[in-house]
Formats: C-alpha cells, structure tokens, sequence
C-alpha cells in the first residue's frame, strides 16, 4: 500500500464535492441541468500483464457529464419567457451570426432594435414567415419582432350558416313589398361588419323573405341601410335566393346571385358593394362574395351559427405571444394575430458531447456532433410552451444526500493515508 490511492481519492471525492455544490448552487437556476462526477479505477502499466496480482494506483475523475432530462415548467407574467417541453436547444447567436450558442434558458427579452435576445445580448434564432404564404423559410436568422402597425384589408368575402324557419309561411296578397325600413316585408335579418380599402367599417345587412316557391328564399342587402343594389324602378330587388332540399339542407346548386334584371347564377352569392368613391381603385362598387353554404331550413326560430368576414381596420401592436409550435404571433389593436417570425430549436446526437461555458449556454463539440435545426414539434423536438420557464432539474434532498457520501469517502481516504502513515512509521521505529 502506498500513498497514491489515498491521495487519488481524496482528489477524486473533492471534485465530486465541487460538482455537488455547483449543482446545489444552481438548483434555482432556469434551465440549469444536473452534473455527475464519474469516476474510472487506475492501474499501471505492468499491470496489462495479466498476472492476476495488480494492485490498483487509486481512482480519478474520468468525466463530468450533464443530465439533460426535463425540468419542471413554471408559469410566468413574462409573455417573452418560453420553455422546452422536450428534448431540443434554443440556438443563439450574435449580431453577425457567430458565436453560435445554445440553452435550455428560455428568459427572453426585446432590445433596443426589436430583437428577440438573451441576458448576453445573444440573439434568438428563428425562421421568418411569409406574410402572404405564412410558409416559414428554409434559413435560421435572427428573429427581429415587428414594430409598424398593420395595413387594413378590404372585405373580399362574407361567409355565413343560419336556419330559416320553416314554419313562416309564404307571402300572400297582404304582405307588402319588401322595403328596409318595413319589418313586415321580410322574416329575419342579419347584420356583418365590412370595411373599405381604407379601413372603414361599414355595416353590410341581410334580410330574408320567403318565396311563394316551395324551399325558396329571396335575400336582399343593404349598406348601412341603404339598399344594395340600388333600387331599380323605386324597388329594392333581392341580391340572391337560397334554396332548401325537402330534409331542409340548402340545394348549393339552386341557391345563389339574381342580378337587377332577376337572372339567376348559381354559387355563392355576388354583392357589388357600394363603398365611398375614394376607396375604390375603379367603378362605383367594390365585389364581395357572400356564402351561405350549411345553413338550414328547420321548424325553428331564425338564428346565426357562423358569421365571418375576410376584412379589417389598421392596427396597431399590444403584444406578443408564443404559441406551441414556436410560432412568435403579434397582436394588433384591430383583433388580427399574425405569425411574425417561429423560433427554432437544434438537438444532437450526443447532447452530453456538448461543452458548458456558463451563462446557461453550451457550445457544440465533435463529441456532440453537429445540431440538427428545425421547428418545434419536428422530428425529436420537444414543443414550447410560452409565457413560462423550465426549471432546473436538481434534487436538492439528493443533493445533500450525495454531499454527505462524498464527504465520507472523503474522510475514508484521509484514514487510508494516516494509516500507511502509521504503518511506515513502525518500519522505520524497528530496532
């Protein structure tokens, strides 16, 4: 017995207290993950021999290896924070792309130009979306958020299902004409926000009166009151008609547009809306589709399931969120949501190849191979979950446990040494 394995062990216990106490240290640290001290025995080279004799030299600390299994999520009052529910890197990056990181820290912020960055400066990588595709490009860059406002969209289409009842009765020789102002002349009506070129809203309405035809619905429209079209000889003439099978689901090809001369054209029905002169590129009416495919015809009160329409005013930004599948969505002050830019996430092959470096980053090495970049929910990819932070995943209560392990293969190894103290002591006292 020689000094060396007592010397070895206590070299080796004290580096495994050091990884106890970093882990300990950052058990409250976002995306922190826990450390493992691993040992390997140690013998000399005669010992290859094989005699079956060796005496080994002591022990050393082979590796110190990273546990990425997840952490807990916590939810936070910071829209920007953002966590990985899953396996998967945030990769970041400087301003000219070097420098080229990665964590399981998801505190985000915005800087002064709008990018999306961490505590470093380092800036969040991320796909751009096509405004007019929503496709996400085939290229990570930095995402940068938008601060303009959004352009208003004129409304193209309004679609809509409704029930007719089927109890009203045909009109008859006292029902008057159809007229806006007479609520007499029609069974029902709805209403839907349109807007112009420029933002405008305006009222579109639709009023319902049945045919003297079995099944058969006329509609009439109006513009903020105002018939649509215009009247033709002092009367309001129906824009379109809706037609019923027997089970009260709507005949698509019977049902559609009547033009001021009462041709009938099959299809969703065409509106010409007459929106203000100085919103329009050209003519006098602006066209907008009306749909009304899935509505009904049953023994029930009148009543609207589904209303929707393509147009919206200017808006401004209130907010950001995150959605799961990494998309970042900018709120506009007009209700609109649009997909601004989507984070990206890398995995490796080997994520314990990767090197800390501190700061909650890590950097790739051969050992960890090179990161496969993608989308969150792609492939391995875990998913995100935004306006929360992933916890550290060390166990205080083993923490201290292990602490105390080391801490007796610590003294072991110091009564290893006193002992062969001892023992060349009596050699050198023999007389």
């Amino acid at each position: 017995m020689s000094f060396q394995q007592g010397i070895s062990g206590l070299n080796a216990a004290a580096r495994n207290l050091e990884v106890i106490g970093n882990n300990i240290a950052n058990a409250t640290t976002v995306g922190s993950k826990l450390a493992r001290a691993e040992f390997a025995d140690q013998y000399s080279n005669a010992a290859a021999l094989g005699s079956g004799q060796e005496t080994g030299m002591g022990v050393r600390v082979s590796a110190v290896v990273q546990q990425f299994t997840q952490g807990g999520i916590r939810a936070t009052d910071n829209p920007m924070d953002v966590a990985i529910n899953g396996s998967g890197f945030f990769q970041l990056a400087r301003g000219d792309g070097s420098d080229v990181a990665y964590t399981r820290n998801g505190q985000f912020k915005l800087d002064s130009a709008g990018y999306i960055v961490d505590a470093n400066g380092l800036r969040l990588q991320g796909y751009e979306i096509d405004p007019l595709t929503g496709r996400t490009g085939g290229v990570t860059g930095a995402i940068v958020l938008p601060t303009q406002g959004i352009a208003p969209q004129a409304t193209a289409s309004v679609a809509m299902q409704l029930n007719l009842d089927a109890r009203i009765a045909p009109p008859d020789g006292s029902t008057p004409a159809f007229s806006i102002g007479n609520t007499a002349s029609y069974s029902a009506s709805t209403s839907s926000a349109v807007f112009d070129a420029q933002g405008n809203e305006r009222v579109l309405s639709f009023y319902f009166r049945r045919n003297a035809t079995d099944n058969t619905w006329d509609v009439y429209a109006g513009l903020d009151g105002q018939p649509v079209p215009a009247l033709v000889g002092g009367d309001h003439l129906p824009a379109g008609r809706i037609t019923f099978n027997p089970d009260g689901s709507m005949n698509v090809a019977a049902s559609g547009s009547l033009d001021t001369s009462g041709n009938f054209t099959a299809g969703d029905m065409s509106l010409g809306v007459p929106f203000a002169a100085s919103t329009l590129s050209g003519g006098t009416t602006a066209p907008v589709s009306v749909s009304f495919t899935g509505s009904t015809q049953w023994g029930t009160t009148f009543g609207v399931t589904r209303l929707s329409q393509d147009g919206y005013a200017a808006g401004q930004i209130t907010g950001f969120s995150i959605a799961a599948d990494g998309t970042v969505e900018a709120r506009y002050s007009n209700g609109k949501t649009v997909g601004a830019a989507k984070i990206a996430l890398a995995d490796f092959r080997n994520p314990q190849g990767l090197a800390a470096v501190g700061n909650n980053l890590f950097r790739a090495t051969p050992a960890s191979g090179q990161a496969a970049v993608g989308g969150p929910g792609s492939g391995n990819l875990g998913l995100l979950q935004g306006g929360a932070l992933e916890e550290s995943n060390i166990d205080i209560t083993q923490q201290l446990v292990a602490m105390i392990e080391a801490q007796r293969a610590y003294q072991a190894n110091a009564q290893a040494i006193k002992t062969q103290d001892q023992v060349q002591s009596a050699v050198v006292n023999m007389r």
